[in-house]
């Protein structure tokens, strides 16, 4: 089940227009405090710098939004990053938009796509992903079955996230939560019932989107 979309990764950019210098940083989160964190240990290492423009929004409807333009004219720099990652549907995420300038004035529109386009390059260089939740289901089995459940993973209705040899084969099985059913079913019927479920537990699983 789709929960939202973000960065898979943290990443960093430069672009320099009209002499003026512009490092953009960006991580994805999962909460405010981290996100706060985040940006707090970036203006920290650039506290020199002319500039640090953060932006971050939270929450898997985008609930808390927050910007701040830390010197430049208002609606030129924090303002439209955060516009563009919403109209983008991204969520848990944080930038931070750090500038030297360059002694060259770039005016209103200048610093909206200079700081936009800053922002934009770093999303790109952090790669987009969904985030799905998924259940994990633990189960312990007979070496007897280990094959023909490997075999039915590889068509993807689940996939084995962990295996564990003792007297008996312990497997943390994964998948779509919306499938749970479609997956005990598939294990019960392939030990044709000799497993024992050890437990269950949710999670959220990233997916990389293919930028083609």
């Amino acid at each position: 089940m789709k929960l939202y979309y973000t960065v898979y990764q943290e990443a960093n950019s430069e672009y320099i227009i009209q002499k003026s210098r512009f490092i953009a940083h960006i991580s994805p989160v999962d909460s405010y405090e981290e996100a706060k964190a985040f940006i707090s240990s970036i203006k920290d290492e650039y506290k020199h710098a002319t500039h640090n423009v953060p932006v971050l929004v939270v929450g898997e409807k985008q609930e808390t939004q927050w910007s701040n333009e830390d010197g430049e004219p208002q609606g030129t720099a924090g303002a439209p990053i955060l516009r563009m990652i919403v109209e983008r549907g991204l969520t848990n995420l944080a930038i931070v938009v750090t500038r030297y300038f360059g002694g060259i004035k770039l005016g209103t529109g200048g610093l909206v796509r200079a700081y936009t386009a800053s922002a934009r390059l770093v999303i790109d260089k952090a790669l987009l992903c969904e985030v799905r939740e998924a259940i994990v289901l633990t189960y312990e089995i007979s070496y007897s079955h280990l094959a023909q459940i490997e075999n039915i993973s590889k068509t993807g209705v689940f996939k084995i996230a962990k295996i564990e040899y003792t007297d008996k084969i312990t497997l943390d099985i994964s998948g779509d939560i919306n499938h749970k059913q479609v997956i005990i079913d598939t294990i019960t019927e392939v030990t044709a019932g000799k497993c024992k479920l050890i437990s269950e537990n949710s999670r959220k699983n990233k997916f990389l989107i293919d930028s083609d």
